[in-house]
């Protein structure tokens, strides 16, 4: 029987399965407060050796807080920071052996490119052979070499952006900090640098820290990513499992596109579970179960992709089966959106995404028309918070 997975995996790397295995980083039951704001509360995290993780989160989630407490620019208000089992408390951040990239890049506008990446070693004062091979290693590593003698206005973001991270690099630190790394780029770019970035990070064997609120970002290049809302860890998970099982209705809404239901549980087996939804007035059956009683209230998380829809009105009394107007369609070029009424009255939105996988369609879905939806027993999760 073939293996199952929840969703892709894409390396042999899972560190944080073995409870043996010694964090490199670690974060032990740390609190920042500035006044009477809790930035980070109460906090105890690990990462991995060679591990790409992401902190993700939106704005005021505590996420850079606690990058910065870990390079040393803030001072935990309780709590122990450890890397590579050195407890970090009254280290500067100059002699942390981690080394942080901007969003800004702040690069000095005066030095070529060589200059710029060379800077740190400088004033390492390591021996000027060294500087040179290493700047020449971070050029390649980058490619760079045919920019090395501009200055930073001679260059596009992009290449601004490579080299920070050169500069970065060139100190070889235990870990990179990136603190927003590819905010200033535009879509294509930043999709392009984040798989550069993935190979950077494989190639060196580093371990990479990153922090952003774009989600795409933290699935495209972490290997985990945790979601962080109001100073509190939410879910640490791969982003498969992020994405396919998310642990709350907060990181279902927050990462990618989501329906939510809300449902009460009519029957519990092993078998899996059954809902009955409040407003679309439809029967949901899952394959999951869950610690929720009959009664109780629950909401049921399904991607839109995991939802099929066809035109006709379907058949009334089967499972997870709901029939539906079509109210908005939204075309993508790759996929297509569908938002159609449901429900006893029409009044609820279920959503539905295919892939446009021919440029022909034979009669098409169109505005206003019936349509049923439909979905598997394993298609979503049930929630209980």
């Amino acid at each position: 029987m073939a293996k199952k997975s929840v969703g892709p995996v894409r390396r042999e790397f899972t560190p944080w399965e073995n409870p043996d295995h010694p964090p490199f980083i670690e974060f032990r039951n740390v609190s920042k407060k500035f006044g009477d704001f809790t930035a980070v509360r109460n906090l105890s995290l690990k990462i991995y050796e060679r591990e790409f993780f992401a902190l993700l989160g939106g704005s005021g989630c505590g996420k850079t807080t606690l990058m910065r407490m870990l390079a040393g620019f803030e001072t935990p208000t309780s709590g122990q920071i450890f890397l590579d089992g050195q407890d970090l408390a009254g280290i500067p951040p100059y002699r942390r052996p981690s080394n942080m990239m901007f969003q800004s890049y702040a690069l000095f506008p005066h030095m070529s490119v060589e200059k710029n990446i060379a800077f740190g070693l400088k004033q390492d004062k390591l021996p000027q052979a060294e500087i040179d091979d290493r700047v020449a290693e971070m050029l390649r590593l980058t490619k760079l070499e045919q920019f090395a003698k501009r200055k930073p206005h001679q260059l596009s973001g992009g290449q601004r952006q490579r080299v920070a991270l050169a500069r970065s690099l060139a100190k070889r630190p235990k870990v990179l900090l990136l603190d927003e790394p590819l905010g200033a780029l535009d879509r294509k770019l930043r999709e392009e640098t984040q798989f550069e970035l993935m190979n950077l990070q494989e190639e060196l064997k580093m371990t990479f820290l990153i922090v952003t609120h774009d989600q795409e970002e933290a699935m495209t290049v972490a290997d985990r990513i945790a979601v962080m809302d109001k100073g509190e860890l939410i879910q640490v998970a791969t982003p498969s499992e992020i994405y396919e099982a998310p642990n709350s209705i907060y990181v279902a809404d927050f990462i990618g596109d989501v329906n939510l239901i809300e449902a009460t549980v009519s029957e519990v087996s092993e078998d899996g579970t059954k809902l009955h939804s409040t407003g679309e007035g439809f029967l949901i059956e899952s394959s999951q179960t869950t610690e929720a009683a009959p009664g109780d209230k629950v909401w049921y998380a399904i991607r839109p992709e995991k939802v099929r829809i066809a035109k006709g009105q379907g058949d009334a009394g089967a499972f997870n089966q709901v029939t539906g107007i079509v109210w908005d369609i939204g075309y993508l070029g790759d996929v297509s959106i569908i938002h159609a009424k449901v429900g006893a009255d029409n009044r609820d939105i279920l959503r539905a995404t295919f892939a446009n996988v021919s440029r022909m369609v034979e009669d098409p879905i169109t505005w206003d028309e019936d349509v049923v939806l439909s979905f598997d027993r394993d298609a979503g999760v049930i929630l209980t918070r």
